[in-house]
């Protein structure tokens, strides 16, 4: 997946999804629950109830794709649900921290020892 697409656009689904649903589910989501184009080439990111599971759909400009990411330990910081359908506008670093576990709406905070020994 190509994230240093200029002009790429990452759309996070706030709230919890059903991440028993596959491409066909997550594309009838995109163009029905966030009023978006799934066919437009921007990302379009769900989480569901536990917070490891990622999933990110996207058009590759021949078909659609399905990426997914584990985390083995912790989870995938994600925005409270205000209502339904709405979506938080990521840039492309921004989902490349959210996908190692990082906050993304901080990611240069993270902890570090203030001296060695």
């Amino acid at each position: 997946m190509m994230l240093t697409t200029s002009g790429l656009k990452v759309h996070l689904a706030v709230g919890v999804t059903d991440m028993r649903k596959g491409i066909d589910g997550l594309a009838m989501l995109v163009q029905g629950v966030l009023a978006q184009d799934p066919f437009s080439g921007h990302l379009f990111a769900f989480r569901g109830r536990k917070a490891n599971l990622i999933k990110i759909l996207y058009w590759d400009g021949t078909g659609l794709c399905l990426f997914s990411k584990r985390l083995e330990k912790g989870g995938f910081l994600w925005p409270m649900q205000t209502e339904q359908g709405a979506v938080v506008k990521l840039s492309a670093r921004q989902l490349s921290v959210l996908l190692e576990g990082i906050d993304w709406r901080s990611p240069d905070e993270r902890w570090r020892p203030d001296r060695a020994g």
